[in-house]
């Protein structure tokens, strides 16, 4: 049996600090070191690894097997979800549908400050919600580039506009990999979220114009603006609170595109802007003239996605897959009896409680998990978008051909995550935070930010600080969902100023050697979101707790 031991070294800030050098390798090696991300992964493991045995007393058996069912859980469900939606995503591509879906949006108005809150705002939270991954900003930036914007702006407007989405992208996986790792349900960190996301839902719209056309444009376009962020702040406020992580984004960028397609029906600008000469020439992209029939189909895809996610989250639908369910077949458990000879003790559990055992049985759901909803909805788009079979199999394996090293550094950084929080060293790293008092709730979301800087992913994030971020709150006896939801919060405006979201926003509009031009641009912005969320997570915490749902 192997008891956590939160102080070995007898010094609370000493423990700490051995408990953080594998964070600062982590650091290291992506930003001054710039190594690929597994590279980095595997050098903090190996660093973790050797802590949690020589300063912890982790015994080398229990060590190994966490980092294995981190892995897994790396795999499954979290690659999983990604490789599927992806998939779904490369189908309507191949199709030629995608193309139409595109279009269809820059259709709606010629004035291209809304143009670019249709693409950048909601089309990129719509793929934000799908795919996740880098790919919405790499996408979007490269319309915007056709739209008549210079690469550079292109770039750094994307990256603002995918602020909003991101702690929902890749359906939810998010907030769905936390709450595995911190076992508390993913509906609670989802509601959480939508309660702190839709002032900055609503904000970036406005915030967009502002940047291209100053105080003028959102005089001129402001009920555009508000029809556009209030839509998508609301329906994200209500799919984030009853649904779960996985639909708000793509269901709020839907809702979004609609109402402001019908609003402008009604009521144009005054004055209809184009990008001049100054900012970045004439536009490339015109928009062509489909048939109802071809937009319908270019939407069904995703509309279709949001009506199985929906049955997937059902709670009628998952009891079909308890122990006495009828499905409950395709689950299957696997124990791991060496780690549930590992204990959790006092300040991190209840006194109460004695001794706890972590986590040590890892559920492979074949069927009920979010990943093989989405490659449902991937084959019957097959056969609705008519494309073949042969060619469906070629795009599964680019698929997992482009994610093998994401899905590699996936699973290395969960791997260090449950090899952190098996040993102790996330709970001794959240014992000395705690030493601050009521002021982390400040820094909680800051915690957050760094992680996404660091890792260019909320995900990641999420798995390398949920658990520290958890254990904090109940020293410091506030609701833990507050401070797991601030992680994510926060990380969504890390995304702007990650290395490699900027690499991917770079390579995407031809600016590859221009990268430190790019975070110049949005760095400002970066640190001014994460301080105003700070103060809303301090406020949520001491001020409004009735905030907390």
């Amino acid at each position: 049996m192997f008891i956590q031991n939160y102080d070995p070294l007898g010094n609370i800030w000493l423990s700490a600090f051995m408990a953080f050098i594998p964070i600062v390798v982590f650091f290291l090696s992506l930003v001054v070191f710039k190594t690929k991300g597994h590279t980095a992964g595997f050098l903090t493991i190996v660093v973790a690894a050797i802590l949690a045995v020589s300063v912890f007393g982790m015994p080398i058996d229990k060590m190994l097997y966490s980092f294995l069912y981190g892995a897994l859980y790396g795999m499954w469900p979290i690659a999983w979800i990604i490789i599927a939606a992806i998939f779904l995503y490369k189908l309507t591509l191949k199709s030629g549908y995608f193309d139409i879906l595109r279009e269809s949006i820059i259709a709606i108005t010629p004035d291209q400050r809304i143009q670019v809150i249709l693409i950048g705002f909601c089309f990129g939270a719509f793929l934000e919600g799908a795919i996740g991954f880098g790919g919405p900003v790499a996408i979007t930036a490269a319309l915007l580039v056709g739209l008549g914007l210079r690469p550079l702006y292109a770039a750094g407007l994307c990256m603002i506009a995918n602020t909003a989405p991101v702690a929902f992208g890749a359906v939810g996986i998010p907030i769905i990999a936390m709450a595995g790792a911190v076992n508390v349900p993913a509906i609670e960190i989802s509601a959480m979220a939508g309660h702190m996301l839709p002032p900055l839902s609503l904000f970036i719209p406005f915030f967009l114009i502002f940047l291209m056309n100053g105080f003028k444009g959102v005089k001129e376009t402001w009920p555009v603006a508000l029809v556009a962020g209030g839509s998508f702040a609301i329906v994200q406020f209500i799919t984030a609170t009853h649904l779960g992580p996985e639909l708000p984004d793509i269901a709020s960028a839907v809702v979004s595109i609609i109402c402001v397609a019908v609003f402008l029906r009604f009521w144009q600008p005054k004055h209809i802007f184009t990008f001049d000469e100054s900012i970045g020439g004439k536009a490339t992209i015109e928009a062509k003239k489909y048939s109802t029939k071809d937009i319908v189909l270019a939407w069904m895809p995703f509309v279709l996605l949001i009506v199985v996610i929906i049955i997937w989250t059902q709670g009628w639908f998952k009891s079909l897959f308890a122990p006495e369910g009828v499905m409950a077949f395709s689950v299957f458990n696997f124990n791991f009896q060496s780690l549930a000879e590992i204990m959790q003790v006092a300040p991190v559990v209840p006194v109460e409680k004695g001794q706890v055992p972590v986590k040590s049985v890892f559920e492979f759901s074949l069927i009920n998990t979010t990943g093989t909803s989405i490659l449902l909805v991937a084959l019957i788009t097959m056969f609705m978008l008519k494309v073949k079979v042969g060619t469906a199999i070629q795009t599964f394996g680019e698929t997992l051909n482009e994610m093998k090293f994401a899905i590699l550094t996936i699973a290395l950084v969960v791997g260090f995550a449950f090899i952190s929080n098996y040993s102790g060293m996330s709970a001794t790293l959240a014992l000395a935070l705690a030493q601050t008092g009521n002021a982390f709730a400040f820094f909680s979301p800051i915690v957050g930010w760094i992680g996404v800087f660091l890792t260019g992913s909320d995900t990641s994030s999420n798995l390398l600080f949920g658990t520290l971020q958890q254990l904090t709150a109940r020293q410091l006896g506030v609701p833990e969902v507050l401070f797991l939801a601030a992680n994510s919060v926060g990380g969504v405006v890390g995304k702007m100023i990650s290395p490699q979201s900027i690499a991917i926003a770079c390579a995407a509009v031809g600016l590859v050697g221009r990268e430190s031009e790019l975070f110049r641009y949005t760095v400002k912005y970066s640190i001014i979101f994460v301080i105003g969320i700070g103060i809303f997570t301090y406020a949520i915490a001491f001020w409004i707790p009735w905030l907390v749902p």
